[in-house]
């Protein structure tokens, strides 16, 4: 197994997740909340890259970090340095790529807490950031917790998007999946055979993990 492509991955997947949680648990109270014409259109753009082909969305986000692209440019321009095929650029696909499986998750577990729960929050004078955090987010917190989870696999085993955005540089921009490519490529199933079963044995703890979450009782 590839040990730089696994730290990275590794890298990439604890810090889309921790930007999922810190940028999609706003988001997610919003939906689970809201009851705007918009939020069905919001709903849409969070749930398109369930449905786009990997190497769609990875080429539209390659076109915008590039160096004539609206990202490229403005990245480029604060520090210097190029976001495409660069760990940056990795991360910032990473995060919309995983939006829907953070996102989703979060949203269905707040909008299933008691609303009484919450209005009886405000009548004592809290705020709505007091009462997300001290109400809303400890109960919906299985639902959190197993949505984050999610969102770290799939992280940890993305190709399409990653290769069009990240190329194949190794110790920078390859990743476990990217590394499996390029060992069946080369004929080398032993390495292929052995990442591909680390991400397997991943996939299926995450799934035990999430369903266990799920099957919590909801103290809502």
């Amino acid at each position: 197994m590839d040990l730089h492509a696994l730290r990275l991955s590794l890298a990439l997947a604890a810090l889309t997740t921790l930007a999922l949680l810190l940028l999609g648990l706003p988001l997610a109270a919003w939906l689970a909340s809201s009851t705007r014409r918009a939020k069905v259109l919001v709903e849409a753009l969070v749930s398109l890259p369930l449905v786009l082909p990997p190497t769609v969305l990875g080429f539209y986000l390659l076109v915008a970090m590039g160096p004539r692209g609206l990202l490229g440019r403005a990245w480029l321009a604060a520090t210097g340095a190029p976001l495409a095929f660069s760990f940056a650029g990795l991360l910032a696909g990473s995060v919309i790529y995983n939006l829907p499986f953070a996102v989703q998750p979060f949203a269905a577990s707040l909008s299933r807490v008691d609303r009484r729960l919450i209005e009886a929050s405000y009548s004592l004078g809290r705020s709505r950031l007091q009462t997300f955090l001290r109400v809303s987010l400890p109960l919906a917190a299985p639902g959190v917790l197993a949505g984050a989870v999610l969102t770290f696999a799939h992280a940890l085993g993305e190709f399409g998007v990653v290769l069009m955005i990240g190329g194949n540089l190794p110790g920078r921009t390859r990743t476990l999946s990217i590394s499996i490519f390029d060992a069946v490529e080369s004929l080398d199933y032993d390495t292929a055979g052995t990442t591909s079963l680390f991400l397997v044995a991943v996939s299926f703890a995450v799934l035990v993990v999430t369903y266990g979450l799920r099957r919590r009782p909801f103290a809502g």
